[in-house]
C-alpha cells in the first residue's frame, strides 16, 4: 500500500498504520438514542481499542419522498453530537449541504461530510475546505475514481490539507449500484486516504417506491473485501433494530452483529500490510 500523507481529523490521526471506522446510526432519531447507541459503540471500540469516529446526520436532505423522516436539525444536532464526542472522546462527523451549513457546523464538528450527490458542488467544497476542519468526501454515484482530483484541487485552494475520499458504489443501471473494489487503488495511487462505505454501497436508490432500498446482509461482504483491498477506514452505519430505523434501515448493520464484523475487519488489514 502506498505511503500516504496522514489526515488529522480532531484527535485522531489516519497515518495508514491500522484501520479507521466511522460507526453510528443514518440519523438522529432521538437525543436518548444518540446517546444510547454511541455509548455502545464506545464500549465496543474500547475493547477492541479501535481509532474511530462517530457518525449521524441531524438531516437527511436526499430522501425519497417529502414526507420521510429527516432529523433534529443543525444546530440541534451538532451541539448533541459534539457533547457526545466530548464525554466519549471520540471525533464526531456529520453531512452538511450548503455553504452555510458548512461554516456553522463547523463551530462543534471534526469531520465535515460532503453527500456523494453533492460532490461536485463547487461553493460547498469550498466552504468546507476553508473551515479548518477536515472534510471527507464521498465520491459521486456518477464519478470515475481519477475524477476525485478536482476535487482535491477545490479543496487545497480553500487551505484545507486534511481531507479523505469516500468510496460508496457507482450507479449500475436503475436502482442499483456496483461497488468496484478497483477504485480504492486508484483514488490511493493518486495520493489520497480513502474510506469503503459498505452500506451506503448495498443500497437500492428508490426500491421501495417513497424509500430506498437496500441489500444490508452483504455490507460485511463488501466491507470485508475493501478491508482486503486496501484502504484506510471503513463506514458502518449501525441500529439496533434496523427493521425500526428511520432512515436507510435496509443497509444498516445490527449493532449486535458489529463487534464480530470489526475483528474480522481489523485481522484483514493486519494481514494485508
Amino acid at each position: 500500500m502506498q505511503d500516504l500523507p496522514a489526515v488529522s481529523i480532531g484527535s485522531l490521526r489516519v497515518d495508514g498504520d491500522e484501520p479507521f471506522y466511522i460507526l453510528g446510526p443514518c440519523v438522529i432519531e432521538s437525543e436518548d438514542f444518540l446517546w444510547d447507541i454511541a455509548g455502545r459503540l464506545a464500549a465496543v471500540a474500547s475493547s477492541l481499542r479501535l481509532k474511530w469516529v462517530f457518525k449521524a446526520s441531524y438531516d437527511k436532505a436526499n430522501r425519497s419522498a417529502g414526507s420521510s423522516y429527516r432529523g433534529i436539525g443543525l444546530e440541534r444536532g451538532c451541539r448533541l453530537l459534539e457533547e457526545i464526542g466530548r464525554h466519549h472522546q471520540v471525533p464526531v462527523t456529520t453531512d452538511v449541504h450548503s455553504p452555510e451549513e458548512a461554516s456553522k457546523a463547523a463551530q462543534w464538528i471534526d469531520l465535515l461530510q460532503i453527500p456523494a450527490f453533492l460532490s461536485r458542488q463547487t461553493d460547498l467544497i469550498l466552504a468546507a475546505g476553508a473551515t479548518g476542519r477536515a472534510v471527507n468526501v464521498k465520491k459521486g454515484q456518477f464519478m470515475a475514481p481519477w475524477d476525485v482530483g478536482n476535487i482535491a484541487n477545490k479543496l487545497r485552494e480553500a487551505g484545507c490539507r486534511d481531507f479523505l475520499f469516500t468510496e460508496r458504489g457507482t450507479t449500475f443501471g436503475y436502482q442499483n449500484l456496483v461497488a468496484d473494489m478497483r477504485s480504492l487503488y486508484w483514488m490511493r495511487e493518486q495520493g489520497f486516504r480513502v474510506i469503503f462505505d459498505a452500506t451506503h454501497s448495498v443500497q437500492r436508490p428508490g426500491a421501495m417506491g417513497t424509500s430506498t432500498g437496500g441489500d444490508g446482509k452483504l455490507a460485511p461482504v463488501l466491507a470485508r473485501a475493501a478491508a482486503a483491498a486496501g484502504c484506510d477506514g471503513i463506514f458502518l452505519e449501525t441500529h439496533p433494530e434496523p427493521a425500526k430505523a428511520l432512515s436507510d434501515g435496509p443497509n444498516q448493520v445490527p449493532l449486535a452483529d458489529l463487534p464480530q464484523l470489526l475483528v474480522q475487519l481489523r485481522e484483514i488489514h493486519r494481514l494485508v500490510r
